[in-house]
């Protein structure tokens, strides 16, 4: 009996992680090149220390070594450690939305929409500069 309680109590504790997993952003997704579909960086979205969600490279796949584009604080800094989604607060609608920053191109932009998919194994993310507004999806990193 003991067993069979300890096996139950296992079980659900991994079902709740993989449950949440699912409808939480938070962990490190692939980023993906716009044009050619390779992977650039390992993203990490983590709980920032005012309650918001943020992002930041915490691997360089396929970028330079430094980034020459960024302004300060980061010209010429690795671009490992760069945040590049912060302030992202919970939407009604299961998204998130805060500010961007993509680093390759020095832009910041509005992250009008930042939500799961496929399950919970891609990430959708909408930037938009005054009215234009461009999506990429990031892969989850397993």
């Amino acid at each position: 009996m003991r067993k069979f309680i300890l096996a139950a109590t296992l079980a659900s504790i991994a079902f709740s992680a993989s449950a949440q997993n699912a409808s939480s952003p938070i962990g490190k997704w692939k980023t993906l090149d716009d044009e050619t579909g390779k992977a650039m960086t390992i993203t990490e979205v983590y709980e920032a220390k005012n309650g918001t969600l943020a992002a930041k490279i915490t691997e360089n796949l396929g970028l330079p070594a430094t980034c020459s584009e960024c302004s300060a604080p980061y010209t010429g800094k690795p671009f490992v450690g760069i945040v590049t989604l912060s302030n992202l607060k919970a939407n009604k609608d299961g998204s998130w939305s805060g500010n961007g920053y993509k680093p390759s191109d020095d832009r910041k932009f509005n992250a009008k929409s930042v939500k799961l998919i496929d399950g919970g194994n891609k990430l959708e993310v909408k930037g938009c500069v005054a009215f234009i507004c461009k999506t990429a999806t990031w892969v989850r990193a397993h």
